[in-house]
C-alpha cells in the first residue's frame, strides 16, 4: 500500500536569527522566525509525512505553545517523526520540495541539505529532491519578508502494523 502527502510551511525573515533550511546553516542577514528554528523545508517535509498516514500535522505533535518544543531542531522533529513512521510500518520511497526564498541562492546548499535529510529520515538521499525558486518579486517572498516551502511524499506500507 502507497501513502501520499503534502505539506507547506512559511515563516517571516527577521534580523538576529539564523538561517536553517534542511538543517543546514545558511549564511545570511536574516533569518526564520519560530517558536523552534524555524526551518520552513523540514516543516513541509514532516507535514506531508505526517499528513500521508492520516496523522495531523507538526502543530498536532510538536506545539509551539509547549515550552519543551521552544528552540528545538528541526531534525529532531523529524527523526521523531521518522521513528514514528517506522514503528507503523512506513517506510519512505520518494521526496520532493520546493523552496520559495528571493535570496540567498540556495542552489549551492542543496548538496549538504540532502545528505542532513537522508541522515535524519534514514533514507537514500537519492529519494529527496530540492528545489528552490524565487517568486519573481511577487508576496511576502518576492519582498523578502519571509520563505515557504512545499513538499511532496510518497510511503510504502513494509508491513502489517495496524
Amino acid at each position: 500500500m502507497m501513502r501520499v502527502g503534502i505539506g507547506v510551511d512559511s515563516h517571516p525573515l527577521v534580523p538576529g536569527r539564523k538561517l536553517i533550511l534542511g538543517g543546514v546553516e545558511i549564511p545570511f542577514e536574516k533569518g526564520l522566525e519560530g517558536h523552534s528554528d524555524a526551518d520552513v523545508l523540514s516543516h513541509a517535509i514532516g507535514d506531508a509525512l505526517l499528513g500521508s498516514i492520516g496523522e495531523g500535522d507538526l502543530g498536532v505533535h510538536f506545539p509551539d505553545t509547549d515550552p519543551a518544543y521552544e528552540g528545538i531542531s528541526s531534525q529532531e522533529i523529524l527523526r521523531e517523526i521518522a521513528t514514528f513512521l517506522s514503528q507503523k510500518g512506513y517506510a519512505i520511497v520518494y521526496i520532493d520540495s520546493t523552496i520559495c526564498a528571493e535570496r540567498p541562492k540556495l542552489v549551492p546548499h542543496i548538496p549538504r541539505m540532502r545528505e542532513k535529510l537522508s541522515s535524519v529520515l534514514n533514507t537514500p538521499k537519492e529519494s529527496i529532491s530540492i528545489k528552490a525558486t524565487t517568486m519573481e518579486g511577487m508576496g511576502f517572498v518576492g519582498r523578502e519578508e519571509g520563505m515557504a516551502a512545499m513538499a511532496v511524499v510518497l510511503l510504502e506500507k513494509t508491513d502489517a502494523t495496524e
